[in-house]
């Protein structure tokens, strides 16, 4: 295996998990940079690498990997100072390399599509990192980066991939958040929301394995508009919730009377 000296810029969930497991994958974390100290000098000092706020990269990294909230990616990138031969890639999945100053001559996208949060153990087998570069020696460094992690590695053109951030943001995050919505009423009830711990397992693992398509069940599904408008009774002490319940009822409705 290949082991590359890396450098961070970020410090933040995705950098945590990418710098970590690369360390422990036998790469040399040379520099973590990170606007402040709190989350930069414990990761650096985990990956005995040197912690610092300044965008400057002195010590011939192979390469950086800039792990950065989306709205900061194109001022980060404009402020890097790097060896001209030293690759550096974004792990952002709505951006392709478009976004890297004119500068930087190799550049590449390190998209992991995965979930990450803080104090969460994330392991990186299996995941798969969409990969775009801006040569085919570049497109090859990043690929062994990802292969040495465990990753499944996709070449992904920067259209593709913004499509897929779109569907990853429905799968995860939106699921997350009609989670938070039932344990927010299961709460108002007096539930544990330990009680839909064998639903949530059952509902993704049928997803997984039928389809979601095909997987869906409930009062929507059924067009029992006597249950939905009880349903709706019964979320009045949350007009968000009344509202948010209703929205996606009629989208099942629609999507199944279409199918």
């Amino acid at each position: 295996m290949t082991r590359y000296n890396l450098s961070f810029a970020g410090a933040g969930r995705v950098a945590g998990a990418l710098c970590r497991e690369m360390y422990r994958s036998g790469h040399r974390i040379l520099q973590i940079i990170s606007e402040t100290a709190a989350n930069g000098k414990p990761l650096a000092k985990e990956c005995k690498a040197l912690w610092s706020q300044e965008l400057i990269f002195k010590d011939l990294p192979d390469i950086i990997i800039a792990a950065v909230p989306d709205d900061r990616l194109k001022d980060v990138l404009s402020a890097i100072k790097c060896p001209e031969q030293t690759v550096v890639a974004h792990t952002a999945g709505s951006y392709g390399l478009d976004i890297f100053p004119s500068g930087l001559k190799r550049t590449g996208v390190f998209y992991p599509l995965q979930t990450f949060s803080k104090g969460r153990i994330v392991g990186l087998r299996n995941v798969p990192f969409l990969l775009e570069a801006s040569g085919n020696d570049t497109g090859e460094i990043l690929e062994r980066l990802a292969i040495s992690v465990k990753g499944k590695v996709q070449f992904i053109d920067t259209g593709l991939r913004k499509k897929i951030h779109v569907a990853a943001v429905f799968a995860c995050n939106f699921t997350n958040h009609m989670l938070t919505a039932g344990k927010k009423i299961s709460s108002e009830a007096g539930v544990s929301f330990k009680l839909f711990e064998p639903l949530i397992w059952e509902t993704i693992s049928k997803a997984l394995e039928n389809g979601p398509e095909i997987s869906q069940t409930g009062p929507a599904v059924r067009n029992d508009i006597t249950t939905i408008e009880k349903h709706l009774e019964l979320l009045s002490f949350s007009p968000e919730l009344h509202d948010l319940y209703n929205e996606v009822t009629m989208s099942i409705i629609k999507h199944y009377k279409q199918a």
